[in-house]
């Protein structure tokens, strides 16, 4: 279906800085940017062509320390950083040796998007999707939403002082529900899981014209965001990529967009080119695109989800068999981990390096170390893992397994019982 705001006319391509078209994916047909998802001749999905020009590493470094210094590299306005936003980007890359030693690595970094404005990546994405609706004539910032993606949403539309409405699933974690709604907007809570909520979404889009559902009739410009993941990890490496580096997997887009913003540092000679391989991580009880990667198949079967990591609790990915693509080409993986070390995952991250990932973290950690075992990663090369979002958001999943060391009377003698020096 292709959308166009009642109260505008298509943007020229200048208004969104290097971006010059939308093109499919599958087909290759180009066409003019604007409101645009899926392709009138195959309806495969469109994503950005861009015409860059001359970027320097010196340009980058002294622009923003936010995503923004990457404007030039994603289809939003040259002076997108002077109207309000939440600013993310640019999160800690730590150094991981603890975590390495127990895993028996030599060189690992976590990306930490924790640090982001509502605590996860999904403000990258949000972001760049609000400054290309604005351009586009969008009045109202939406979506479907598994949790993170409502918060970022919410929080956006709040700073540039416009109506939200965001859509999760009624079972959504209670965390997730408060800092959706402390922001205002319209927050709806649906009776299902993300696929049904991502349907309803679908179809109201169709009605409200003005309404930005930022990973629908907008996506395209949405999920360049992630791109700025890859963008930062090379970067903070001193201008290398790493090389290898896990996902977590719930539509798929995070981890093609961090391979396609690898692809573009070097055609731009920004990276030394090199080979680096991509693993993917998903929960076991949505894992469609693991069970594909292992069977040897092309198509990605929806699932019907069942897992504690519900931020990557998407049943049918849009962009499951690119991440199929990506893993293979770069002589990557994609694997699945149970409920049970997906906690043992958190836990171990927490533990070891001092962060506290959610639930999608603790896949991702579970997942390398899975990896790790089997002998799939190699040892001696230098990974990147992302934890993807902030731990207090998912309390309910540790909940069951900490607790205080011991419980005591306010005395130096119950504190030498409890034998704790």
């Amino acid at each position: 279906m292709a959308l166009t705001p009642a109260s505008a006319e298509l943007t020229p391509a200048g208004n969104l800085g290097p971006a010059t078209a939308l093109v499919c994916r599958e087909c290759g047909t180009r066409r003019d940017l604007g409101p645009f998802y899926a392709c009138e001749e195959c309806f495969g999905p469109l994503e950005i062509a861009y015409d860059f020009g001359g970027i320097t590493r010196a340009d980058i470094e002294a622009g923003p320390r936010n995503i923004w210094r990457y404007r030039g590299l994603l289809p939003v306005p040259s002076n997108v950083a002077d109207t309000p936003n939440t600013e993310p980007g640019l999160t800690r890359l730590v150094r991981a040796d603890n975590l390495a030693e127990s895993l028996g690595l030599q060189r690992l970094w976590v990306k930490d998007d924790s640090g982001n404005p509502t605590h996860s990546f999904k403000d990258r994405v949000v972001a760049v999707a609000l400054a290309a609706a604005r351009e586009l004539g969008f009045k109202v910032l939406a979506c479907p939403s598994t949790g993170n993606l409502a918060n970022a949403v919410a929080a956006a539309a709040a700073r540039a002082g416009i109506r939200s409405a965001v859509f999760v699933p009624s079972n959504l974690e209670a965390q997730k529900i408060i800092t959706t709604a402390v922001y205002g907007g319209t927050f709806v809570t649906v009776d299902g899981n993300y696929d049904d909520v991502n349907r309803l979404a679908s179809e109201i889009a169709g009605e409200q014209e003005d309404w930005a559902f930022v990973n629908v009739n907008v996506r395209p410009y949405y999920a360049e965001g992630s791109k700025t993941l890859g963008y930062e990890i090379a970067e903070q490496l001193g201008w290398r990529l790493p090389d290898q580096i896990v996902v977590p997997v719930a539509s798929g887009s995070q981890l093609t967009k961090i391979d396609k913003a690898f692809q573009e540092l070097i055609k731009l000679g920004l990276v030394e080119e090199k080979p680096y391989r991509v693993f993917g991580a998903q929960a076991a009880g949505c894992g469609p695109v693991a069970s594909a990667f292992k069977a040897g198949h092309d198509v990605v079967r929806p699932v019907k989800p069942d897992t504690i990591a519900k931020s990557l609790a998407i049943g049918n990915p849009a962009d499951g068999p690119y991440v199929l693509d990506v893993a293979r080409r770069t002589g990557g993986a994609v694997e699945d981990v149970t409920d049970e070390q997906v906690v043992d995952g958190i836990r171990l991250l927490a533990r070891t390096e001092g962060i506290f990932g959610e639930t999608a973290g603790g896949v991702t950690v579970a997942t390398l170390r899975k990896l790790a075992e089997a002998g799939t990663l190699d040892p001696s090369a230098e990974t990147v893992i992302i934890n993807s979002g902030d731990g207090l958001k998912t309390l309910d999943a540790v909940a069951p397994v900490v607790a205080p060391s011991a419980h005591i009377a306010p005395s130096l003698e119950a504190f030498r019982a409890a034998g704790l020096a």
